[in-house]
Formats: C-alpha cells, structure tokens, sequence
C-alpha cells in the first residue's frame, strides 16, 4: 500500500497547455515537409502528453506506442529497461518524434533512443514533458523539454505514484505525511 502523501500543485494545467502549444510549433517547423510523422510515446507516463500534443500538430501523424519500465511501483529507477510493450509499426526510413514524460536518469530515454535508431527512422528527435537534469546518470537530454524541475517526485498529467493520480489535469509535487 501506498504511503500517505498529499500534492501539491506545481505547473499549472493552463501553463501546460500554453508550452505544448509553443512545442507543437517548433516541431511543425522541424518536420516540415514530412509526409508522415510517426509519433511514438512511452507508455504510460506520456498518454496524456501525446494526447495534447498530436491535437496541436498540423502535421501528418500516425501514433504508435512502445511500454518501456524501469520503475515499477517505486519511486527510484531500477536501471534496468525492460521493452514491455513494441511498436507495432515498422520505422524505417520514417521520421520519429519519441514522447517521454520525464527524463530522470536518462537510462530508458537512452536504451528506447538506441533501440529506435537500430531500426533505421529517417530522422528522429525526442521530446520530454519534464526533465530533471539533477538525477542524470546517463549523458541524454531530450531535443525538447516542456518544463525543467528540480528534483522532486512528481505526479499528474499522465505521471503515477503507484498507479495513482495520473488523472490529475496538473503537474504536482509529492509531499509524504507521517
């Protein structure tokens, strides 16, 4: 069972919003031109991410997923990637925008990114929700970043603490009750 905690309210869904927007711009004019871009988001942090940000792209997408996990039910990454879930489409040769939540260690950005490579995209970029520079342990930063935070466990928009509070429609701050 969960330990008791409360949260408090950190990016504002307004603000999320309003950097998803601006987001979806600069990708526009990265890919521009594509005939399709192929938009893969880990699951299951990043569902409500991707959900908002193919909304704002006026470009050709498809939206495929692939389940990566190096956390489990805890708060501290194992550093072991496991692939729970692959794509279902083939990439080759196809521009590849990666989705992720929140880039903490950099070690499942970094394993997904070299596996993804391995299978020949024609371009691909990356793009994080959050990133937490403090914790990492890999040398990866996403090709675009929603929001810089420091270094505190986080929850809502798409983001769980044990499979709980994802539905938050904000970014919160865990803080744990005694």
């Amino acid at each position: 069972m969960a330990a008791a905690y409360e949260i408090d309210q950190m990016i504002s869904a307004k603000a999320i919003a309003a950097r998803i927007e601006a987001l979806a711009r600069e990708i526009e004019r990265e890919f521009a031109g594509t005939t399709k871009l192929v938009v893969v988001g880990l699951l299951r942090g990043s569902f409500v991410f991707i959900a908002d940000l193919v909304r704002e792209l006026d470009l050709p997408v498809e939206v495929d997923f692939l389940e990566a996990s190096s956390y489990g039910d805890g708060m501290e990454s194992s550093r072991e990637v496991r692939i729970l879930k692959d794509l279902r489409g083939a990439i080759e040769g196809r521009d590849v925008l990666v989705v992720e939540d929140i880039v903490d260690t950099g070690f499942t950005l970094h394993h997904v990114t070299n596996l993804l490579k391995s299978r020949g995209p024609a371009r691909m970029k990356t793009i994080a929700l959050l990133d937490k520079p403090s914790r990492r342990e890999v040398d990866i930063r996403a090709d675009w970043t929603g929001f810089e935070i420091p270094d505190e466990f986080v929850v809502g928009y798409g983001i769980d603490y044990a499979q709980r509070n994802r539905n938050l429609p904000f970014i919160g701050k865990v803080r744990f009750t005694a």
